[in-house]
């Protein structure tokens, strides 16, 4: 049966099961454990931020496939996912350490590989959350920019346009910002990210009702639910194929749902509540994620037109429909920009709970030593925060977006990694978990039972499958400005980790160390 069991572990009486768990895995409790369930999915769906994805990559599902894509992809994607967060789930429940993927993975590895399987999830891992922080702040930059574009007329009335540089400001101010926050102790964080979680929820209920309520256009229901885009200008004709690329704005909003693996050594009763932060981030994002698509294409009636960059708000079709919706009712877009202002706060939790997520990997990883100068990187100052690998993880994500300076096509392959890269660490412990450990995998109190090894499969065969797919071209003729160089970037990656770890890493790294002195 799929569910909460009793799990057979000898707990002492005044001891957290979370905390408890974590001692006979090997490690002392040295953050402070003071996050509820609520707050543990609080950081989960902060992260995956329905308001946030969808905003921001909006345009990709519009133009591959409309409506039709937006509506029936997110269940698609959705599903699948649910089944790659209940396999994760599964695994936390029984090894709830900050180390999260790449602990499970040596642990389901055996032995004998153990060091390398560990090595390749956790820097799949980090690389991956460090990429996500990166596209979710600059992601707020530009939203930042467009709203002040909008806000001074427009850009068919004059509106301020700033260039790359005013951007990548922006965006390091946004940084400097959530490192700051960051810094708090875990007790505020826990407060602000169930402030945020409660915005998500109420900003989505808020603009899926309002947007299509005030706009004097509105689309049939024939339309948002069968009209396919084909009309995308990149020169791919196939139904397949368009529909294929339009999943990724599903794909890339769920996920970072690993946080709250990641938040485990400081969530009460992890070995619980860890598997629950987990699962209901991912459930709840589906239901709600599904009404702001449904409600805000009700408001879709021109594809061509909020995806052209000669509109007032520059080819950002959200901003577009938000601003037209108050400026056809009222004669005034302000309204408009207020409902985008309800969108950037939530940008801005989002990448605030990355931070958070980045922090407590960097801090777990370096503990085992696998990270360059890692004794640095674990430091725990007097309020019990990594603080070191906050600002390490602040400063890391800047760094990624510079490459928007000279190649906003390079700047998208870095951030390529924040789909492909991360769902690869999500996979390995699930291919672990049902190769190597099917027969020795020994569950926590949340359990798949019979069903776990068929879940498992579907997740991994489902990760496989969007890592090719999200690697095809995205327009045809291919040339150097439209190729698709993601597979570039993770093949890149792959190879530095792997070079590193026949150069170096093999010689000293032994996978996860035990910090409990006998």
């Amino acid at each position: 049966m799929v569910g909460f069991s009793e799990q057979t572990q000898s707990l002492l009486p005044s001891m957290d099961s979370g905390q408890a768990r974590l001692k006979e895995l090997g490690y002392k409790q040295e953050l402070k454990r003071d996050l509820s369930v609520f707050s543990n999915f609080a950081i989960s769906f902060s992260i995956i931020s329905v308001l946030t994805g969808i905003t921001t990559t909006y345009n990709t599902g519009l133009r591959f496939g409309g409506t039709v894509t937006l509506v029936y992809g997110w269940f698609l994607a959705g599903g699948f996912t649910m089944c790659v967060g209940l396999s994760m789930a599964e695994i936390c429940s029984s090894y709830p350490t900050s180390g999260g993927l790449y602990y499970w993975s040596a642990m389901l590895a055996g032995p004998r590989w153990a060091p390398l399987a560990s090595w390749m999830t956790g820097w799949f891992n980090i690389v991956g959350q460090w990429a996500v922080t990166a596209s979710i702040d600059f992601s707020l930059a530009q939203l930042i920019q467009v709203i002040a574009l909008l806000s001074t007329g427009g850009k068919n009335g004059g509106g301020y346009e700033g260039s790359d540089f005013v951007v990548i400001a922006i965006y390091g101010g946004i940084l400097f910002i959530h490192a700051l926050l960051n810094s708090l102790p875990i007790s505020v964080l826990s407060f602000i990210g169930q402030l945020a979680a409660l915005w998500n929820l109420l900003g989505v209920v808020l603009l899926m009702i309002l947007i299509p309520l005030v706009s004097t256009e509105r689309a049939t229901t024939k339309f948002v639910f069968t009209n396919f885009n084909t009309d995308n200008d990149v020169g791919i004709t196939s139904y397949a194929y368009i529909f294929v690329l339009g999943l990724l704005m599903s794909q890339y909003t769920i996920t970072g749902y690993d946080a709250s693996a990641h938040m485990t050594e400081e969530t009460i009763d992890a070995d619980k509540n860890g598997p629950r932060g987990i699962i209901s981030a991912i459930g709840i994002s589906i239901l709600f994620g599904w009404g702001y698509i449904v409600g805000i294409s009700y408001t879709v009636t021109d594809i061509p037109y909020l995806l052209s960059e000669d509109n007032d708000s520059g080819g950002y079709a959200i901003a577009e429909i938000f601003y037209l919706a108050f400026k056809s009712r009222f004669g005034s877009g302000t309204g408009g920009i207020v409902c985008l202002g309800v969108v950037a706060v939530a940008v801005f939790f989002c990448g605030m709970s990355s931070i958070t997520s980045n922090s407590r990997m960097a801090y777990a990883f370096s503990r085992d030593g696998a990270m360059p100068l890692s004794p640095l990187w674990h430091k725990v100052n007097s309020r019990e925060v990594p603080i070191n690998a906050v600002w390490l993880s602040a400063s890391i994500s800047f760094c990624m977006a510079l490459t928007s300076l000279g190649s906003i096509v390079a700047f998208q392959a870095m951030v390529s990694i924040a789909t492909i890269g991360l769902y690869i660490a999500y996979a390995i412990p699930i291919f672990l978990r049902v190769t190597l450990s099917r027969n020795t995998f020994v569950a926590g109190p949340f359990t798949l039972g019979k069903y776990g090894m068929v879940v498992g499969w579907v997740a991994v065969i489902w990760v496989a499958t969007i890592s090719v797919l999200f690697s095809l071209p995205v327009a045809y003729p291919i040339a150097a400005e439209t190729l698709n160089y993601t597979p570039v970037a993770v093949a890149g990656v792959l190879a530095i980790i792997l070079l590193y770890w026949v150069i170096s890493a093999r010689h000293w790294f032994t996978g996860p160390v035990s910090n409990i002195v006998a």
